[in-house]
């Protein structure tokens, strides 16, 4: 039976566990997070949980391991990571995985092992006799990226299951490094969860105080109050930049990629071209494209145009030694806040 993240994740908190599944897909926080809800509504003896890698270990192994009746409890877990057969092209193995041993196992397993394959690739071969064996008679959830239009929803649930509210405009000032993270996002909600307490509200204040920033997210930030015209937070901003050892012409060069990617958004748009065709002809993450999208409102293709070439004439100055880094960083920013 094909799911979700969440069709598994729904079924395992009701205590109906599946005997076989597999899990796939490439975002690492929902294969940890089943993994996490495997262990917890198993609740097996830690001696009757084991890990195979099948890129070392046989499935024959692996399915007699799964026969075997566990000597502490009544129920054994049992991961096989890797298991390359249910790809459309696998490398040579030292040795053969006998999947009629496994074909055999999936239509009839033991009622004392639970075995969840873990195969973090984007696709399985569904044209393979062992993955249709598996559609039938297991499980199999796909664990993907999530998509722009989803973004909000899952801030909004990290934060319910940690029991606070968030703001849009917060939401907005996260890092978009984060967005890609979801394991990341998690870890820094635990942090402004702590902050405002059980019930609390997160704003965009509390997420611009607490959350770390990348030098990606800190260009954004600079960008945003040069839409602004914020010279004095453009300041805070980069100082805070420079107690981080952050290099001036390192900084440049995320301006530039910033301003570059709103003005071939702009460009783009002004031909008529939908959000998604805008990502798939740049070739840059959905968040980042939506972001850019709201930004390019703020300028002319004639700003844009101006502000690339002062960053590069900057960096050409910058480079050649003409003048000292700090001052020619603070008129750069004086200079692209006084043409937005």
């Amino acid at each position: 039976m094909a799911s979700t993240f969440l069709d598994l994740s729904r079924q395992l908190n009701k205590k109906d566990i599946p005997r076989v599944s597999l899990v796939y897909g490439e975002e690492a926080f929902f294969i940890q997070s089943l993994k996490d809800l495997f262990k917890k509504q198993v609740m097996t003896e830690t001696e009757n949980i084991s890990t195979y890698d099948l890129s070392e270990t046989s499935i024959q192994d692996v399915i007699a391991d799964a026969e075997t009746y566990p000597f502490f409890g009544e129920q054994k877990l049992i991961f096989a990571t890797n298991p390359v057969f249910f790809k459309s092209k696998t490398k040579k193995l030292p040795f053969e995985h006998d999947l009629s041993v496994l074909e055999r196992y999936v239509k009839s397993p033991p009622d004392y092992s639970i075995l969840v394959f873990i195969a973090e690739y984007e696709k399985i071969d569904n044209r393979k006799t062992i993955s249709k064996l598996f559609k039938k008679h297991a499980v199999i959830a796909a664990c993907h990226p999530i998509k722009e239009y989803e973004t909000e929803k899952w801030v909004k649930s990290i934060a319910n299951s940690l029991h606070v509210t968030i703001d849009k405009e917060a939401i907005d000032a996260l890092d978009p490094e984060l967005m890609k993270n979801l394991q990341l996002l998690q870890s820094e909600f635990k942090k402004l969860a702590l902050y405002v307490g059980e019930g609390g509200n997160i704003t965009r204040d509390i997420v611009e105080k607490l959350i770390a920033h990348t030098p990606q997210s800190s260009s954004l930030r600079l960008v945003d109050t040069v839409i602004a015209g914020d010279l004095y937070k453009a300041m805070s901003i980069y100082k805070d930049l420079m107690k981080l050892n952050e290099d001036q012409i390192a900084l440049i060069g995320l301006l530039a990629f910033q301003f570059r990617m709103i003005f071939r958004v702009k460009l783009l748009k002004q031909k008529g071209y939908a959000q998604t065709q805008i990502q798939r002809n740049i070739g840059a993450h959905p968040y980042v494209i939506k972001i850019a999208l709201q930004r390019e409102r703020q300028f002319s293709i004639k700003q844009l145009k101006y502000m690339i070439n002062r960053l590069a004439d900057t960096d050409e100055i910058m480079k050649q030694g003409k003048m000292d880094k700090n001052i020619a960083f603070e008129l750069l920013l004086y200079d692209l806040i006084k043409a937005s």
